[in-house]
């Protein structure tokens, strides 16, 4: 029993007596890494309560290291007589919503409304992401532009008939102001 023990550690050592060959340098070894930060800092960093009190301190160094400047409030006595009028726009939609019999399905409109607008945005953007359409929509928007300008605004009864237009319709819809 004891022959066998010697034999098999000469064994093993003579299989670890050869010379090593050299390292090649895609075997070489990689250094070691940095050691990490104890758990304790890195909880500090991302802590609100401590980040809340750095920009408290922060605050209130700011405020006591620069000049302080004084602000002057006159108070008017027309406190008493001065009221907040709504501007004369805002009366007349007050009244126009007043009037209508049906507000439900005024709001309904209004929602539906947003709801197209939203939809339309949608569609456009999608449109847009098309290769060869906003080109096109491009150019036909400057030859439109280039035809209402000759259309109604070079010749200066063109542009007169156009003003009467826009009143008429502005009287048609907001009645006679």
């Amino acid at each position: 029993m004891a022959m066998t023990a010697s034999t098999s550690a000469s064994l093993s050592l003579s299989s670890f007596d050869t010379k090593k060959p050299p390292l090649s340098a895609a075997a070489a070894p990689l250094p070691a890494l940095p050691r990490a930060p104890p758990l304790h800092t890195i909880s500090c960093l991302f802590n609100p309560t401590t980040f809340c009190r750095r920009i408290a301190r922060n605050g209130a160094t700011m405020a006591t290291s620069e000049a302080q400047v004084v602000v002057r409030v006159e108070v008017s006595e027309d406190i008493q007589t001065s009221t907040t009028e709504t501007p004369e726009i805002l009366k007349k939609v007050i009244d126009a919503w007043d009037k209508v019999e049906d507000k439900y399905a005024v709001a309904s409109l209004a929602v539906a409304g947003g709801i197209a607008l939203w939809g339309s945005t949608g569609l456009i953007a999608a449109i847009d992401r098309l290769p060869l359409v906003p080109g096109i929509f491009e150019l036909v928007g400057i030859g439109f532009t280039g035809w209402f300008t000759y259309q109604n605004l070079i010749f200066k009864p063109d542009r007169e008939a156009l003003i009467a237009k826009v009143k008429e319709l502005y009287k048609e819809i907001l009645g006679s102001s």
